[in-house]
């Protein structure tokens, strides 16, 4: 079985949204599903419809959810010794070293991927260059828009 990683911040996100489809969304979707149907003939009945789809997107949303949540693999970086290395889960603070303007990234499952939250996803550009990578490197990200060039200033794990 395929485990990817996401971060225990993540992981709780996403159980919390499972839980609220489970003991809160489904209940309301069936008994809206039920009111209509009192209505009678279903045919013509338009709000007995929409809470049919609503249900089909929550009954998929919990699918999906059960699934990426069984193949999780929660890392928590706050247990990990911080040795300047950039990995999962990390927030790394970068200094372009054309415009010496500073930006810091956490690097976060798919799920997390966030930009304007600066949480950007294992599997961007920027993310995959990175990891691996210690405090003092250049790292090349290559861009629609062209080479941007990073120096790695410092590693944190929070």
């Amino acid at each position: 079985m395929d485990r990817f990683p996401m971060t225990k911040h993540g992981y709780t996100q996403l159980k919390a949204e499972l839980d609220d489809l489970l003991n809160v969304q489904r209940p309301q979707v069936v008994e809206a599903i039920a009111e209509a149907r009192a209505h009678g003939d279903l045919k013509e009945n338009a709000e007995y419809h929409a809470a049919r789809e609503q249900q089909g997107f929550i009954e998929g949303r919990i699918k999906e959810l059960e699934a990426k949540l069984s193949k999780a693999q929660v890392i928590d970086v706050t247990t990990i010794k911080n040795q300047g290395k950039v990995i999962f889960g990390a927030t790394v603070d970068l200094m372009n070293t054309q415009t010496e303007a500073e930006i810091r990234y956490t690097i976060v499952c798919e799920d997390e991927a966030d930009l304007k939250a600066n949480k950007i996803s294992i599997h961007s550009p920027i993310a995959r260059s990175l990891i691996g990578k210690e405090v003092g490197d250049v790292v090349i990200v290559r861009a629609p828009s062209g080479d941007i060039e990073y120096e790695i200033v410092e590693v944190h794990h929070i």
